[in-house]
């Protein structure tokens, strides 16, 4: 394992342990998948789940995979005979993810800030239902812009 890879796994496990011990977690957002929910360099407050807790339509959670978290916003709940399984999906992804077992919840996203702290959203203001096409668009002429810009040096 590389350091870097190996850097980022203690990382990865160490904000699961802090989740599951009830802290909240505090990340900063990567990439354009939550656009314009969560933009690139906002910071995002995540808590554990309750024992009872069952996330809502529209609300915005975390869930554990192998790389670390994905925070996506849940669309629906598959509710099956021995089991719960959430769909999540990115407010600006052309697609749902696949399907995630209750146990790969890491928590639930109770504020987003800038990244210099002012609030953008809190507690039920967080639960939207996005516009996904108009929110690709947006993103991909953002990221058309930063190309062009930086092709000509700006």
């Amino acid at each position: 394992m590389t350091e870097a890879r190996e850097h980022i796994s203690i990382v990865r496990e160490t904000g699961f342990s802090l989740l599951s011990e009830g802290k909240t977690l505090k990340i900063r957002a990567e990439g354009y998948s939550m656009y314009p929910s969560v933009k690139p360099g906002s910071v995002i407050y995540i808590e554990a789940p309750g024992q009872d807790y069952m996330p809502l339509r529209g609300e915005i959670i975390a869930w554990k995979r192998q790389t670390g978290f994905v925070v996506h916003r849940v669309i629906r709940i598959i509710d099956r005979p021995d089991s719960k399984e959430l769909v999540t999906r990115g407010d600006s992804c052309r697609y749902e993810d696949q399907p995630v077992e209750m146990g790969k919840l890491a928590g639930k996203v109770v504020r987003i800030e800038t990244p210099s702290g002012t609030k953008v959203a809190e507690g039920r203001e967080l639960i939207t239902k996005p516009l996904y096409l108009y929110n690709r668009l947006l993103v991909w002429f953002i990221l058309r812009f930063k190309k062009v810009k930086n092709l000509i040096g700006g």
